[in-house]
């Protein structure tokens, strides 16, 4: 009778824990099984009033800011496209950069920091265009809603690493780079399998 009292009691424990784990900045790596429009993909996520935001680091558009922005010459000088960061305010632009570009922006983790704020942002494109990431919109969760995907083991959760973040991989090829760190491989389409 204990030992049955004792497994309800850590499996009621179990999803507390790992939510715990989510009161912090992580890297987010979708499982191999996990399907539709996050299948595949890698996110910079961070806690805010009680849920949570993320970026999707491996969704690179082929928009440019000079496409976006034609009136404003120094978008010109971005070299690499805007990614899409999530289905959320997808007309804003949210800049990503390694140091604090002064208020108001957020941070995120170690100094890497975030801003939407348009004058903010055009300061960073005139004057250090490629140390920033560029996303059109975000991922958003409710309170509850990253806990409850973490515990149907839709996400594989690791600390958020810069090098991540701003790295030149896309796609699945950096899917896949990630996956390897938790000893996993992507899942091969049914006609690639072997028997």
């Amino acid at each position: 009778m204990k030992r049955a009292l004792l497994a309800c009691l850590l499996l009621a424990a179990a999803p507390l824990l790992r939510a715990e784990g989510l009161e912090k900045p992580l890297l987010l790596v979708a499982a191999p099984e996990l399907r539709g429009p996050y299948g595949h993909t890698a996110l910079l996520v961070v806690p805010l009033q009680g849920g949570h935001i993320g970026f999707i680091l491996n969704r690179a558009t082929e928009v440019t800011l000079a496409k976006l922005f034609p009136d404003h010459a120094p978008s010109a000088k971005v070299a690499d496209p805007v990614y899409l960061g999530g289905p959320e305010s997808t007309n804003a632009i949210f800049a990503i950069v390694r140091r604090d570009p002064g208020e108001p922006s957020m941070p995120l983790f170690g100094d890497v920091h975030v801003t939407a704020h348009a004058p903010v942002v055009d300061r960073i494109i005139e004057h250090t265009p490629n140390d920033a990431r560029y996303f059109a919109g975000f991922v958003g969760w409710e309170p509850g809603e990253l806990a409850a995907e973490v515990d149907a083991g839709w996400w594989l959760l690791s600390d958020p690493d810069a090098a991540v973040v701003f790295s030149k991989d896309s796609g699945d090829d950096l899917w896949g780079r990630l996956l390897k760190r938790f000893g996993k491989g992507p899942e091969l389409p049914a006609g690639m399998r072997g028997s």
